[in-house]
């Protein structure tokens, strides 16, 4: 029997002919943490008597959750974290410079083939360019930090196939509403996704990473793509390292198969207050919006500024709206001041925030009101997520976003 993209990744990272099921040992090629759990992991570190991280080129930590920092709590913090930086003389990504999950492929930090592992959920993002990446605990993540190494337990594997083409007005971030929505919350419950299909294939690396970053919303320990020339093109553009491209085999087990044909999808809303309560937009459209929010790491790319952008162009933000945008990275944003995206953006009536996680998290920078409705391309609409629980959050794309800004209700961005 074959073996699945995971299989082999932790296989090759354990010394282990591993299978489905089994525990390994894997060494890491790369650590991730945030400003929201680093200061965990710091602990962590010391009380396990760490003295020295195992290789300080392969750890990072982003200040994004908070950035910059919203009350002196949170500055104690990043002042924790940046000590421990210096004085372990591992990388340090610090206010402005982006979300973690936009600068690790951006910065060429992981390649195809690698293990990573990072305390942050949707660390599954890096699963587009064939990374097995996963999100844990800051305690996991201290041991990784300490060792170089971890124990894993090889997930099963569901192959998903998407066939057909896109119809106009319709995004990856549709895929995968749609997605979630039919195999709902714990539908891949510490499975692997792999991703393939003509649709797949016909997607920009930015629009895989909207796909994979979401594997997390159904359960899913990682979601993973093969490496195709878009994924090399990109690697080459972004990263020195060595990419060692993982393909499964073509008799390798997998517990299930979905197939799902795109060619009649429409654009997709998650309603509140969980992310698989999808329903086409037709649903909902006209519901009233008081916020919207362009950017996270699920939908905070070049790409998904040029696409609102280009239905903003030459119209204005309702003015009973605000429509908030918080690029990706500080690259995201030179970039797209370089396309001219956000002078267009600006001219419509949006508002720029520091390239980070900004209001996705809710500990500063677009809180809403008590039952105000947000409409957001980020990943999490749970009660609270933007920080007031008495609010209520839409999920869906920047196309849709962009389309209920000028409206000042959800809207269907066919028609624009």
């Amino acid at each position: 029997m074959g073996k699945t993209i995971s299989e082999k990744i932790l296989s090759s990272h354990s010394g282990q002919d591993a299978k489905a099921g089994d525990i390994v040992i894997a060494s890491l090629d790369f650590i991730m943490g945030q400003d929201g759990t680093s200061g965990i992991i710091v602990d962590s570190f010391n009380k396990m008597g760490g003295k020295k991280i195992a290789d300080p080129s392969k750890f990072v930590i982003c200040i994004d959750h908070s950035a910059p920092s919203p009350n002196e709590g949170v500055s104690a913090i990043h002042k924790k974290i940046r000590d421990f930086t210096k004085a372990q003389g591992n990388l340090l990504y610090d206010i402005g410079c982006g979300v973690c999950h936009q600068l690790l492929p951006e910065q060429g930090l992981v390649v195809p083939g690698d293990l990573v592992i990072g305390a942050d959920s949707h660390t599954c993002t890096y699963g587009a360019i064939n990374v097995f990446a996963t999100g844990m605990g800051s305690t996991d993540v201290a041991a990784g930090v300490i060792s170089g190494k971890l124990w894993f337990r090889v997930p099963e594997t569901i192959k998903v196939i998407y066939k057909g083409k896109l119809p106009r007005g319709v995004y990856s971030k549709d895929m995968i509403l749609k997605f979630i929505g039919d195999i709902g919350a714990d539908g891949a419950t510490y499975k692997a996704l792999e991703f393939y299909g003509e649709t797949i294939d016909a997607l920009s690396v930015d629009a895989r990473f909207t796909i994979s970053n979401m594997a997390i919303e159904c359960g899913a320990k990682v979601g993973l793509m093969r490496t195709d020339q878009k994924v090399l093109d990109y690697v080459r553009v972004h990263s020195k390292k060595q990419p060692h491209p993982v393909e499964s085999d073509a008799d390798a087990n997998y517990v299930k198969t979905i197939e799902m044909d795109v060619s009649k999808l429409e654009p997709m809303v998650a309603k509140p207050h969980t992310v698989d309560n999808v329903s086409p937009i037709k649903e909902v459209v006209g519901t009233p919006i008081q916020q919207g929010y362009l950017g996270t790491c699920t939908n905070g790319r070049v790409e998904d500024l040029r696409i609102a952008a280009s239905i903003l162009k030459g119209k204005q933000v309702n003015p009973e709206t605000r429509l908030i945008v918080a690029p990706a990275s500080k690259q995201v944003l030179m970039d797209a001041m370089k396309e001219g995206l956000v002078q267009i953006l600006l001219g419509a009536g949006a508002v720029f925030v520091t390239p980070g996680c900004g209001p996705c998290v809710g500990t500063h920078n677009g809180v809403p009101s008590d039952g105000e409705n947000v409409i957001s391309t980020a990943n999490r609409n749970f009660k609270g997520r933007m920080g007031n629980p008495n609010a209520f959050i839409y999920l869906a794309s920047p196309a849709t976003v962009a389309a209920s800004m000028i409206e000042g209700k959800i809207t269907d961005p066919r028609k624009y």
